[in-house]
């Protein structure tokens, strides 16, 4: 397999960047994960790293290798489109050992890897079948032998299961993820799909506005958003934040609710003093309590399934103060009612409303 760096990469189209300068380093055999909302710059990146978009600035190495300006075809790279893009009149393994015929590879090799891939992805029964013939999940099997086949040293994805119903996207996910994992490949995966970064990623990047937020494992960018828009997207539904003024160790809410800092944030806070700061926290940090310090009355509430959503607003009907409060799957509370709540101490975050930043605990 190999290593991808991205050395200060941008693309401009005139004066507007779809690409910010951009620094990343992709593990030899390492699942990374583009993440983030239409236009963000994703696509544009994996385009680049394979050869497909050409830079206005930067460079681009893999294995050490300066690929800039290589051709797609010198980049030793298989690219899996959203679309199948299969070809209709071939049958299965015609389209899987295509590309080893542009390769000269012999006629004994072809079919042995052929028969290779398609018994690690169980589709050998499908061998003589035309594209048309099969299901969505099946097609994709199929596209994703014919750049597995290849052996190439790096996978670049694009939103490779946007195709598919929930059902074969949620079974195509661990099929992805069990491929990696046995061929430890180098994989580039770009989606706008937050379950399937955090289901299949080891490292997830992701983007806003031309230029990259965060870099981190699921872990990190869930728990410690970098900044309002990682906490806002990641999670569904995202990190609740709520905006009050320090003052004397407590943060002051809306509704007149004063929240004492948690212990490790009261030195490093005490600093900023008067100064406005957003409280943050998931749903699953928060507990309804009897003896909750934090009082709501609740807005609206859904079942989820497994657990309830609460939606609780800390001042009246005003929709702006409402937070989400994950709950036990039987709660049920009328509209309007008072509920209290608490948070865990160790999962709250705070940022900075002019940066946009989180605040790093001392």
């Amino acid at each position: 397999m190999a290593t991808i760096e991205l050395r200060q990469v941008e693309k401009k189209f005139g004066d507007v960047f779809a690409v910010k300068p951009l620094d990343l380093t992709i593990e030899d055999g390492e699942f990374v994960v583009l993440l983030g909302p239409s236009g963000c710059g994703k696509t544009t990146t994996l385009r680049m790293i394979s050869g497909l978009e050409a830079t206005t600035g930067g460079r681009i190495l893999i294995d050490g290798k300066d690929v800039t300006w290589k051709h797609p075809s010198e980049r030793d790279i298989a690219f899996v489109f959203q679309l199948f893009a299969l070809y209709p009149h071939m049958s299965v393994r015609q389209n899987i050992e295509f590309t080893l015929e542009a390769q000269n590879v012999s006629s004994a090799e072809r079919t042995q890897r052929v028969g290779d891939v398609a018994k690690l992805l169980e589709i050998e029964h499908l061998l003589n079948q035309r594209p048309g013939n099969l299901s969505g999940g099946d097609r994709q099997r199929v596209t994703l032998a014919r750049a597995l086949v290849r052996r190439p040293a790096a996978f670049l994805m694009d939103e490779p299961l946007g195709a598919l119903d929930a059902d074969f996207r949620h079974t195509m996910r661990a099929e992805i993820k069990r491929l990696h994992l046995a061929q430890h490949a180098t994989t580039v995966y770009v989606t706008h799909d937050q379950i399937e970064a955090m289901a299949m990623s080891d490292r997830i990047v992701v983007m806003s506005a031309a230029e990259v937020q965060q870099v981190g494992t699921p872990h990190e960018v869930y728990h410690n958003p970098a900044n309002l828009f990682v906490a806002r997207f990641i999670g569904s539904p995202g990190m609740n934040l709520v905006a009050g003024k320090l003052v004397d160790g407590h943060l002051l809410l809306a509704g007149g609710h004063r929240y004492a800092l948690p212990q490790p944030w009261q030195a490093h806070l005490a600093k900023l003093a008067g100064d406005d700061a957003i409280l943050g926290f998931r749903p699953e940090a928060a507990k309804v309590s009897p003896d909750g310090a934090l009082a709501a009355e609740v807005y609206a509430n859904d079942l989820h399934g497994a657990y309830s959503v609460l939606h609780l607003s800390l001042d009246g009907e005003n929709p702006e103060t409402v937070v989400h409060v994950r709950a036990d799957r039987f709660v049920h509370y009328p509209i309007g009612q008072p509920v209290r709540f608490d948070l865990n101490p160790a999962l709250v975050r705070f940022f900075d409303p002019k940066t946009e930043r989180a605040l790093i605990a001392e």
